[in-house]
């Protein structure tokens, strides 16, 4: 989060601090929720998609890859699978959440691989080109300024780099009902970009390569890849 004393900066802070509550909550029963099969489940299958086809168009084999909103860490998990995986990260604004990930992946033996942290996302506490992939599944909407945190995620890759953004496609009306009416309604202070807007700011943080595409019929969603 960036330290900003105007009004703006002030708004940020509250919705950051709001979501970290509701996240904090939520980490209990989080692994349970119905939205697993209709949302989670599919974004994970459509980040792992993603970099295999990356991965295969690759000469070097290992890869560091970086989760953002990693959430109980079900993603991380599934990718250690990979032989190609190396280092492997995942972040998250919920002390909840993070605690719950690492509590799971030292329970699967997975504690010294995958490592978890507690930050912001518009301010990675990770060194510039410290990552080969960067993967955000159904958390970009709860970031206030959607244009830093794109360009905090160029920062972290490394060039040739991928990123993966999953999150609600709003740009029908199914979309449009499900994410501006009801999850904003309900989670309130949510902002699910747009497809012309996802490309503006993947362009504006220096990305090329830029391709999207919509999935799912009952609640689609926009997968936008990119290279550093």
């Amino acid at each position: 989060m960036t330290r900003e004393t105007s009004a703006d900066g002030g708004r940020a802070a509250g919705v950051l601090d709001g979501a970290r509550r509701q996240f904090d909550r939520w980490s209990q029963t989080y692994d349970r929720s119905w939205l697993n099969e209709l949302v989670f489940f599919p974004g994970i299958r459509f980040c792992l998609e993603q970099i295999l086809t990356w991965q295969a168009a690759r000469t070097t084999a290992r890869f560091d890859a970086l989760d953002v909103g990693c959430g109980t860490g079900t993603f991380l998990m599934e990718l250690s699978r990979l032989e190609w995986a190396g280092r492997l990260a995942g972040l998250d604004y919920s002390p909840e959440m993070v605690r719950r990930a690492g509590e799971r992946a030292a329970s699967s033996g997975l504690g010294e691989r995958v490592q978890f942290t507690t930050g912001d996302a518009e301010s990675p506490p990770f060194a510039d080109g410290s990552f080969d992939v960067l993967t955000c599944a159904n958390s970009f909407h709860h970031y206030p300024n959607q244009a830093a945190v794109v360009a905090a995620f160029r920062r972290v890759l490394r060039p040739g780099g991928l990123l993966v953004i999953v999150d609600g496609f709003r740009d029908n009306v199914v979309g449009w009902v499900i994410f501006d009416l009801a999850v904003a309604t309900a989670e309130r202070n949510v902002h699910h970009a747009s497809w012309s807007e996802m490309r503006r700011h993947c362009e504006a943080a220096g990305f090329s390569d830029i391709r999207q595409q919509k999935r799912n019929v009952l609640a689609p969603l926009l997968i936008t890849t990119a290279r550093a």
